[in-house]
């Protein structure tokens, strides 16, 4: 299980040094897609299988499905960390992201993301001002 939230700066080969609370859960090889809310997702292997699994079962005659399954597909990208714990981000993924130089790494149960650390501040703070409503709604799903 993932949960925490790092600051780290990623340099100017594009390298990223992955938290080394997240080392061990991730593997040493592990799968790094686009996320929703423009940021990045890293799943450790098995996580990525399970998350398959689902995007597998979704209907192919379903447009959103289709499009939804692309999304994740076609930004994936197996990661292996080097011998300092730092991954190289592939240029299309740290465009995705709007990644430059500030990134916060989060830990989200099953996953890590990966934010631009201006659009994790902003995130934050629009987020802020709604968590009564959203707690609001998570009461009606029952958590």
């Amino acid at each position: 299980m993932f949960f925490g939230e790092f600051q780290h700066s990623i340099d100017s080969k594009g390298r990223l040094i992955v938290p080394s609370k997240f080392r061990e859960g991730l593997g040493v090889t592990f799968v790094l897609t686009k996320g929703l809310d423009d940021c990045l997702f890293a799943y450790p292997l098995n996580e990525w299988k399970n998350f398959e699994e689902k995007l597998k079962s979704l209907p192919i005659s379903s447009r959103d499905a289709r499009a939804f399954v692309r999304y994740f597909f076609s930004g994936a990208t197996e990661c292996e960390l080097d011998r300092q714990g730092r991954i190289l981000l592939p240029a299309n993924l740290r465009e995705h992201a709007r990644l430059e130089k500030d990134v916060v790494v989060i830990g989200v149960s099953t996953r890590v993301e990966i934010w631009s650390k201006e659009l994790w501040d902003r995130y934050n703070s629009d987020t802020n001002m709604g968590y009564d409503a959203i707690a609001e709604k998570m009461a009606e799903l029952g958590i």
